[in-house]
């Protein structure tokens, strides 16, 4: 999947991925799309009700090896 930005949280325990994503998408115009790489299992449950309280879209989101990958379009 094509991005424009990304941003590793790996290591990073909640609430900082989700900290470190709004401050990216904030850099970001609408339509653009940020990678995030993350380590913090409740990341997964944190950026889907992210997604929804700010309007941006999770396009997806994968586990592998216990690392997790998201893909957000900004509103």
């Amino acid at each position: 999947m094509n991005f424009d930005k990304e941003l590793d949280a790996r290591g990073l325990n909640c609430p900082l991925p989700i900290l470190r994503a709004k401050k990216a998408l904030t850099d970001m115009t609408s339509g653009q799309v940020l990678r995030i790489f993350a380590t913090d299992p409740g990341s997964v449950k944190d950026f889907q009700a992210f997604a929804k309280q700010t309007g941006n879209e999770l396009l997806s989101s994968a586990e592998n090896n216990k690392e997790f990958e998201y893909y957000i379009k900004r509103k």
